[in-house]
């Protein structure tokens, strides 16, 4: 069976950018601005109050783990009386170590904290299925998963950029599906919590060459055609046949920009009757026709990385 949030986080393509220990003690405060990058943390000792652009300000204790798939403006502090004026900097005080607050206080907090970035050309549509923030707390699994990470980004072995990458993969669902729930933002994880209209999700992931319509949906999520339709658009924020076109669109550009096959065979593999069809469907969609973007992909792969600074 097919399980849609594990497609969906595989098509962001995940990887690390960064990974730190941060030790903090005293009277400190960082603030960034890191719009679009992926952030997350987890706390392993002591805590520390984080605030968010649009969110409540909570306070992270040991055991906590945040993540913000497309982190906008935030600060972190200390629980006490934030520092006063223009806060100093972290202090790298071994590889991959960093120091918080003023250098004669003893540390009292202890956290995990990676950056990473996703590769898909679609990041945008697939973060819009998944929540803005999530904060879970006491689930252990996930700071093992993070040290995995920063270890691995310490090193240097072979095969490094494929186990973070799929270390990666298997942190973020974790994280994502422990907030499932029926107080969970509309989005697909709680689509997925709903049993009718996860059945029709799941139909929709693993047969997106099926004609559906608005109606076979509707029988397979064993409802009629109206309440599926206003049962699916409140759990999942969006109509069925805008999630179906969107996901199909998705699909599509990771065929032509990764796997390179020509626009007759991911118009048939993405549930297009024809090569026309699909390349109208596919330019309203994205702006520009699927050969053209497939072209695009292809010379972006071609041109050489930038070296990291």
């Amino acid at each position: 069976m097919v399980d849609p949030l594990t497609q969906v986080v595989g098509l962001l393509q995940p990887s690390a950018s960064f990974s730190k220990l941060v030790l903090a003690g005293g009277a400190w405060t960082v603030r960034r601005d890191d719009h679009g990058q992926p952030f997350y943390a987890a706390v392993l000792e002591g805590a520390c109050r984080l605030a968010i652009d649009g969110e409540a300000e909570i306070v992270l204790a040991a055991g906590d783990f945040v993540l913000i798939p497309a982190a906008s403006a935030f600060a972190a502090s200390s629980l006490g009386a934030p520092s006063a004026g223009r806060a100093p900097p972290p202090v790298e005080v071994g590889p991959g170590v960093f120091r918080l607050g003023p250098a004669e206080v003893p540390p009292d907090l202890r956290m995990l904290v990676g950056h990473c970035t996703f590769a898909s050309d679609d990041t945008e549509l697939l973060l819009s299925l998944l929540p803005r923030f999530v904060h879970v707390r006491g689930v252990g699994r996930l700071a093992m998963l993070l040290g995995l990470v920063n270890e691995e980004t310490r090193g240097d072995r072979p095969g490094r950029e494929v186990v973070l990458a799929r270390l990666l993969e298997v942190l973020l669902i974790e994280a994502l599906r422990s907030t499932t729930g029926p107080t969970a933002p509309s989005g697909l994880l709680r689509g997925l919590t709903d049993e009718r209209v996860a059945n029709a999700l799941r139909r929709m992931h693993e047969r997106p060459t099926v004609p559906w319509t608005v109606a076979a949906l509707a029988r397979e999520a064993g409802l009629s055609r109206s309440t599926f339709f206003e049962r699916f658009r409140r759990e999942v924020g969006v109509a069925p046949m805008a999630y179906l076109l969107a996901w199909r669109i998705a699909l599509a550009k990771d065929l032509l920009g990764r796997e390179g096959a020509g626009v007759a065979e991911v118009a048939e593999r993405v549930g297009y009757g024809s090569a026309s069809t699909f390349s109208t469907a596919f330019a309203r969609h994205v702006g520009r026709p699927p050969i053209h973007y497939a072209r695009e992909q292809r010379a972006q792969q071609r041109s050489p990385a930038p070296l990291p600074v």
